[in-house]
């Protein structure tokens, strides 16, 4: 297999990373530092463990005081539930289910909890929060898209790989999205890059930085959190003043479906930008001194004030900076 798929003596388990639920054994990643995280990016919402469910299920309860998946083990663990679907015989139509279609046990027992400490200071809801993976769900809806987008000669291809039919692919999907409890996954991936819309979201000075021992250290990390309330009110102002400006497409498009997306999570929620496997393209000195977040607030300043020099200076610098980083995943 690849360098960076699985440890390279294999010596270690293809979920190095993520500790099961129940386990005692403590959570660690692969001895081997060159094994890397997939180069993905997320956009979270927690939600209060009450939003869940009413009241939650036991496995539910269970998985979220046991706390086994770790953020750093996230791209790990979605690698492995896809490897493992694509591994079985027969091949899964999407991960994290059974032969027969249904979704498999981890489906209520995959969940990220925030840590009481991380949560933003003075957010009015009570703990704990958490963010169910739904690996299956939103491989479903990555599905669904393919199914209605791609050229007919690719979408047969694909589905004569997987042994079933368009029709039979569309109701596997629809079963699958209906295990979300909210309108849509609590989770949006980006590989290779981050969605500048999504800096909006945030407060600049709320970045948790943690450099470790540097790229190949599985803690390292680089988030922002915030609360559900401060994030739709600089989404609706961002969207407002963007769609003004530059019309409904591009980043007020994105901005739009950010905004519609966050209203379908409990307003006691909490809000996460993770740079995820991204932070492994980065040297220390370079992550240190990322100014992403801080340029985004000073495009939608200069947008108010109409200062054109500076708005383009901004959209240079940051178009120069992640066009490199996204540039790296032709080199692999």
């Amino acid at each position: 297999m690849r360098r960076g798929t699985v440890c390279r003596s294999r010596q270690c388990r293809p979920d190095a990373g993520y500790r099961p639920v129940g386990a005692d054994r403590r959570w660690s990643a692969c001895h081997d530092a060159r094994v890397l995280r997939p180069f993905a990016a997320y956009l979270r919402v927690y939600e209060p463990l009450a939003a869940l469910g009413d009241p939650p299920g036991q496995r539910l309860v269970e998985a979220v005081s046991a706390a086994a998946l770790r953020r750093a083990g996230i791209g790990w663990r979605e690698q492995h539930l896809w490897l493992k679907s694509q591994a079985a015989r027969p091949p899964r139509l999407l991960p994290a289910e059974l032969t027969d279609g249904r979704a498999a046990p981890g489906l209520e027992t995959d969940v990220l909890v925030l840590d009481p400490a991380e949560v933003p200071a003075g957010h009015p809801g009570d703990g704990p929060f958490v963010c169910p993976l739904e690996m299956r769900a939103r491989s479903a809806s990555a599905l669904a898209t393919f199914l209605t987008e791609a050229p007919p000669a690719m979408k047969n291809v694909v589905l004569e790989a997987g042994g079933v039919t368009p029709d039979r692919a569309r109701a596997r999907t629809k079963a699958a999205l209906a295990d979300l409890t909210t309108p849509a996954a609590h989770t949006l991936t980006t590989t290779w890059t981050v969605p500048l819309p999504w800096f909006v979201l945030i407060d600049p000075n709320e970045r948790k930085l943690v450099l470790g021992s540097g790229p190949d250290d599985p803690l390292r990390e680089a988030s922002w959190r915030t609360s559900m309330s401060e994030a739709v009110r600089r989404a609706s102002e961002a969207s407002e003043l963007v769609e003004s400006t530059f019309g409904e497409s591009g980043p007020g498009r994105v901005l739009a479906r950010t905004r519609h997306w966050l209203d379908g999570f409990d307003p006691d929620s909490v809000v996460e930008l993770d740079y995820g496997g991204l932070v492994q393209l980065f040297a220390d000195p370079i992550l240190d001194a990322d100014t992403t977040a801080e340029e985004v607030h000073d495009i939608l300043d200069a947008l108010r004030s109409g200062n054109v020099e500076e708005l383009g200076e901004l959209f240079s610098e940051l178009r120069e900076f992640w066009g490199d980083v996204a540039g790296r995943e032709h080199a692999n």
